[in-house]
C-alpha cells in the first residue's frame, strides 16, 4: 500500500512539472547557465539522514539545452549529467534519469525536441550510483515505463539502498525505491516499438555497470550509437578491486566488449569522460559531424584499462 501511495505522489509530481514547463522555457536553458535554486531533498545512506547533504549536486545540476546526437537519439541531460532520450513512433526509451532535483530540466528538454514524456516506455541505467539513477523511479511512476537492469542493478533499484560490494558503499546515497525491474543478462536486447537497444556488462565502477547499445538511423545513414559506462576505479577508502573474487577477470571482459563492439559514436554518463561538449563545439566550428568516431569506444577502454591495472598495482604494493 505504501509502494502505491509513493507512486501516486510521484505521478501527480511530474503531472504538475508537465505543465509548468513549456517548450519557451526550455529554450532559456543554456551551457554555462547557474544552477538552479536547490530543491529540498533528503539524502540517506543505507536509510540514515546524511548530514550537509550532496555537495556535488549544485554543480551537476547546472542546465544544458537539448543536443541531437544522429536521428533519433538527443541528449537531454545537465551540463555534466547525461541524459539520453530514444525517440520513435511506438514510445521512447530514457537512459540515466539523474538527480532527483533535475527532473524539471529533462522534462522539459524531452517536450523541446517534440517528445511526450508520457510516451517514455522504457527506463535504463547505466549504473545505480544516485547521480545516474535517482530519478528512474519518478520516470518510470510517469505513466508505467518498464525499468530493465542488470540483476546486480536491479536488486538495488528495488532495495533503494546500495548493496556492500559496491565500491562506493557508504558514500554512494540511496535512491528512491523501484517497485518492480525487469532483469536482463549482457548480450539480451530490449525492444520499444522498431528500436533495439542490447546490454553489455562493464563492471568496475559498479558491480552491475552496464553499456547500452543500438543503431541510430537519420536520412538512410545508420550509426551505431554505443553509452559505455562509467570506467573509473573510484571507491571508498578501504575497498580492494584486487579483493574481490572475479572482478578482474570481469572487469577486463568488459573492456575487451567496449573494443570489439560495433561503435559509431560514444556517449558516456559524465559528458566530460568522452569530451562531448568538445566534440560538439568542433562539429559547429567546421560544419562536420564530429560526434562520430569509429575508433573512440576502443579508445575508451585501453584507458579505462590503464587506470584499473595502476589501480590494481597501487593495492598489491600496499
Amino acid at each position: 500500500m505504501q509502494s502505491r501511495r509513493v507512486k501516486a505522489k510521484l505521478v501527480m509530481l511530474l503531472s504538475s512539472v508537465i505543465c509548468l514547463h513549456t517548450t519557451s522555457a526550455s529554450a532559456q536553458v543554456t551551457q554555462g547557465a547557474k544552477p538552479p535554486s536547490p530543491v529540498p531533498t533528503t539524502y540517506t545512506i543505507g536509510g540514515k539522514p546524511v548530514a550537509g547533504g550532496c555537495e556535488s549536486c549544485a554543480e551537476w545540476s547546472i542546465p544544458h539545452a537539448p543536443v541531437k546526437l544522429h536521428g533519433n537519439t538527443w541528449y537531454v541531460g545537465t551540463r555534466d549529467l547525461s541524459t539520453i532520450l530514444i525517440t520513435s513512433p511506438a514510445g521512447h526509451v530514457l537512459i540515466d534519469g539523474g538527480l532527483s532535483v533535475t527532473v524539471p530540466q529533462i522534462l522539459a528538454n524531452i517536450r523541446a525536441v517534440g517528445a511526450d514524456p508520457r510516451d517514455i516506455k522504457l527506463v535504463l541505467t547505466s549504473h545505480v550510483h544516485y547521480d545516474h539513477a535517482q530519478a528512474t523511479a519518478a520516470f518510470a511512476a510517469l505513466n508505467g515505463a518498464r525499468v530493465a537492469a542488470l540483476p546486480w542493478s536491479a536488486r538495488a533499484l528495488e532495495s533503494g539502498v546500495m548493496p556492500s560490494d559496491d565500491p562506493q558503499f557508504g558514500l554512494a546515497f540511496d535512491n528512491p525505491k523501484v517497485s518492480r525491474v525487469q532483469v536482463v543478462q549482457s548480450g539480451d536486447t530490449l525492444r520499444v516499438g522498431s528500436l533495439i537497444i542490447r546490454a553489455t556488462a562493464t563492471p568496475g565502477h559498479t558491480p552491475g555497470s552496464t553499456t547500452w547499445s543500438w543503431q541510430s538511423c537519420d536520412g538512410g545513414k545508420c550509426v551505431d550509437v554505443v553509452y559505455a559506462d562509467s570506467q573509473t576505479p573510484i571507491s571508498a577508502d578501504g575497498f580492494l578491486f584486487t579483493a574481490q573474487r572475479g572482478l578482474a577477470e570481469a572487469v577486463e571482459r568488459g573492456h575487451r566488449a567496449l573494443e570489439t563492439m560495433p561503435c559509431g559514436m560514444l556517449v558516456t554518463p559524465h559528458p566530460g569522460a568522452s569530451r562531448l561538449w568538445e566534440r560538439v563545439a568542433q562539429g559547429r566550428a567546421v560544419g562536420a559531424d564530429s560526434l562520430l568516431d569509429k575508433t573512440g569506444c576502443a579508445r575508451y577502454a585501453q584507458r579505462a584499462r590503464a587506470a584499473y591495472q595502476a589501480r590494481y598495482a597501487k593495492e598489491r604494493g600496499r
